[in-house]
């Protein structure tokens, strides 16, 4: 289908491009013609320069919780410029979690939950001048708040992970969906807890392209790197991991790397074992494996609803540093509920792990829309955390961005407290 009096204008912000690629890759499969634009600053200047009279416009947004106040801001400048010779829409994890929210910020459309299916047939029924406000999966604002319903979610398969003809190129997403539900994340609510795979067939078609691009740093997507293949995404496919990565290597080649366990993904710490991480050493390129820790305490672990032990966490260390790869933990500090004693033993297992050999990324707790820790209230680091990572901070040993994330987290905190 051909779009040519339709401009279709993305905000194609640094955090939010990788969902963006996603859309835009399943758009290019569909329609011949569309004219997409890829802004990254100076919203206004560029649509005043890109807005013409007698054509459909449509501005793309994709954001999460921490960017709603710039994004707010932007809408806001862009209806009192404008006004309605362009249509707002949003999507990704916070549209998602708080459409109405984001119905109120000035955005004409949110699309809840997964979007490529969605946005297509609301962008072939803008094209035919037909109404869209019966398409599921959307919300918006006639004189009172409309939420269409729940779309049934896509085989992964069906869509491309990336775009071809506009060169937005980002790591594979094999899988989709996690079974383990913990309160502080948005992933399961989004996509679902039953794991969702991209077939080898079909990561292996778009590691071609991408090696006929000459790019053949290989990543992933997924919310547990090691469920890849598994049908509850607890108990592991080892096989089916090898396939994958076996028949990658072939595709790329000795030149050509892979990088599996790590950014933009991680592993479960149960999930590290003799079998795992020889298939890290066998196949891929690490030189780390990111493991979900989050907490020292059980107690805060089993309130988190994360389904496996602190031993865990021990256990998964020890075996990543005697394979000779480098084990970056993840902890989230002032997560719901913690008391002294919580805090103590997670400033026990932080040292524990150092003295192994450990990394830590660290982050701050913040509340999410449509979580069960959604009104739990902000992430504040204790005291005695701060002065035992203010040790460690200075050599690299303890890293991330938890000081902006308290700030950003008692903000939000209260704007999802106040909201109604």
């Amino acid at each position: 289908m051909k779009l040519l009096d339709m401009n279709l204008i993305i905000y194609y912000h640094e955090k939010n491009k990788y969902s963006f690629n996603t859309l835009i890759g399943a758009i290019e499969n569909d329609f011949e013609d569309v004219k997409i634009y890829f802004i990254k600053k100076d919203l206004i200047y560029e649509l005043k320069n890109i807005l013409k009279e007698n054509e459909k416009n449509i501005l793309c947004f994709s954001f999460f919780t921490t960017q709603i106040w710039e994004i707010k801001e932007i809408v806001k400048k862009v209806k009192n410029e404008f006004g309605n010779k362009i249509i707002c829409v949003a999507g990704g994890p916070h549209p998602t979690g708080d459409p109405e929210g984001v119905i109120k910020m000035g955005f004409d459309l949110v699309f809840k939950g997964e979007g490529e299916e969605a946005f297509i047939e609301f962008l072939k029924r803008i094209y035919k001048d037909e109404d869209y406000k019966d398409l599921k999966g959307i919300c918006f604002y006639d004189g009172k708040f409309h939420y269409t319903g729940k779309r049934k979610l896509i085989n992964l398969d069906d869509y491309p992970p990336f775009s071809v003809k506009y060169n937005k190129f980002s790591p594979i997403e094999i899988t989709r969906g996690c079974p383990f539900s913990c309160y502080f994340c948005q992933v399961p609510r989004i996509f679902g807890g039953i794991p969702r795979h991209r077939s080898i067939e079909s990561i292996c078609e778009y590691v071609k392209i991408l090696k006929s691009k000459n790019l053949t740093d290989i990543r992933f997507i997924t919310p547990n790197a090691f469920s890849y293949g598994s049908i509850d995404g607890k108990n592991l496919n080892i096989s089916k991991i090898e396939d994958l990565l076996f028949n990658i290597r072939k595709i790329i080649g000795k030149k050509g790397r892979i990088f599996f366990g790590t950014f933009p993904s991680e592993v479960r710490p149960e999930h590290v074992n003799k079998e795992t991480v020889d298939l890290i050493l066998k196949y891929t390129d690490n030189d780390n494996l990111v493991i979900g820790g989050q907490s020292g305490s059980q107690r805060i672990l089993d309130l988190c609803n994360r389904g496996h032990k602190v031993s865990d966490i021990y256990n998964a260390v020890e075996i990543v540093i005697k394979s000779g790869l480098k084990a970056n933990v993840d902890f989230i500090f002032g997560l719901p509920d913690e008391n002294e004693e919580d805090i103590r033993l997670t400033i026990k297992l932080m040292e524990d792990l150092i003295k192994m050999g450990a990394k830590i990324h660290a982050h701050t707790f913040i509340p999410l829309p449509q979580t069960p820790f959604e009104k739990k209230g902000p992430g504040k680091i204790d005291k005695n955390i701060k002065k035992f990572i203010s040790k460690y901070i200075p050599k690299g040993i303890i890293y991330g961005n938890f000081i902006e994330q308290e700030k950003i987290s008692k903000m939000i905190s209260e704007y999802l407290r106040n909201k109604t």
